[in-house]
């Protein structure tokens, strides 16, 4: 047996322990402290808010970016959430053949489920395929399946194939019996038909941008194909709402691309700013929003916010489209605008008045 005194440590007290004794993770000083006193001062500013959308037409967007993963499927599906919970009757038209919106909202969308395809290609009425989702009575959705991915091809031979979306959609909203308050459209990752589809349909385009390098590249082929939807199948059609996504305020570039896009956009971009959330990445494979799934998190917090200033500017918010033309002129140049419009009047035959 070890017979050596066994060796006691003792841990000296620091000499200022007043000065220890206030030092606390929740000093206002430190910046974690600042940031949770900003979330619940938010928080609060969100429990008083109310809306009311009595007298109001549908507003019908369109949500749309060609370049992936910049959060168009995540805004879509909290968006429309956030304003389920202020009170509004919102649909989301799911047009891209992923399914991911469908699934966020946790409708059916197998094989046999079905879907936008039929409205599109085989005229189902849109009141046959939308189903409410289980996280609102508020929330509709109209699903998306893998079939969807062929419908472009089905599409082009189609009679009226750019109007195909816009025909249901009005067709619905005369013959409902509840208001609609807000249409959502999720469009895929590209300037195909189905996204024309949803232009032509919609009265605004909300544009996400990623808080990232290569923020402006290709907006300026985006905004070409909205001029040319303007010009042959939907004058009503605005860029009136850009939303900041994947906002990470420690880094200095998504700091710089903020600034770089308000000072481009000052009337079209959000105040509201959506941050990188893990919240909001885990929801989906939960089957819900993040608005259902955490809605005191960060990322929850900054669509509610959104939401709440989508619905404060209303149709103000429109802008004339040499405006938004204008603005992004300054920022990628004319030529490119130019260029892209001479591309898209080229490859995208589809726009021809009167369509096939």
């Amino acid at each position: 047996m070890d017979e050596r005194e066994e060796e006691v440590f003792h841990v000296k007290p620091p000499e200022d322990a007043d000065a220890a004794a206030s030092f606390s993770i929740d000093d206002e000083d430190t910046p974690l402290a600042r940031e949770l006193a900003s979330l619940t001062a938010r928080r609060r500013a969100l429990d008083d808010v109310s809306l009311d959308l009595s007298g109001h037409r549908t507003r019908v967007l369109t949500i749309s970016n060609q370049k992936g993963g910049v959060g168009k499927t995540t805004t879509s599906v909290n968006i429309a959430a956030a304003l389920a919970d202020l009170g509004a009757r919102v649909l989301v038209i799911d047009l891209d053949p992923q399914g991911n919106a469908s699934t966020a909202l946790n409708v059916p969308h197998n094989a046999d489920t079905p879907s936008v395809y039929d409205v599109l290609i085989d005229e189902f009425p849109l009141a046959d395929i939308i189903q409410v989702s289980p996280e609102s009575p508020n929330l509709l959705c109209a699903p998306s399946t893998i079939h969807l991915a062929g419908a472009e091809i089905e599409l082009v031979s189609q009679v009226a194939r750019e109007h195909r979306l816009r025909t249901a959609l009005d067709d619905y909203l005369a013959s409902s019996e509840e208001r609609l308050d807000f249409v959502l459209i999720d469009c895929p990752p590209s300037l195909g038909l189905l996204t024309i589809n949803a232009f032509t349909a919609a009265q605004e385009v909300l544009l996400p941008i990623q808080c990232e390098y290569y923020a402006l590249e290709g907006l300026s082929q985006l905004l070409a194909t909205v001029r040319m939807i303007q010009k042959h199948l939907n004058p009503e059609l605005r860029l009136s709402t850009i939303l900041l996504t994947m906002y990470d305020g420690r880094t200095r570039l998504s700091q710089q691309v903020a600034e770089e896009v308000r000072a481009h956009f000052p009337n079209e971009v959000l105040n509201s700013v959506i941050p990188r959330s893990v919240r909001v990445s885990e929801a989906p494979s939960f089957g819900q929003t993040v608005i259902a799934y955490d809605g005191q998190s960060a990322g929850a917090v900054a669509y509610r916010e959104a939401a709440v200033e989508i619905v404060a500017r209303g149709e103000s918010g429109l802008l004339a489209g040499s405006d938004a033309e204008a603005a992004l002129g300054e920022a990628v140049g004319e030529e490119s605008i130019d260029e892209a419009e001479s591309a898209v009047a080229e490859n995208e035959h589809v726009l021809s008045e009167g369509g096939a």
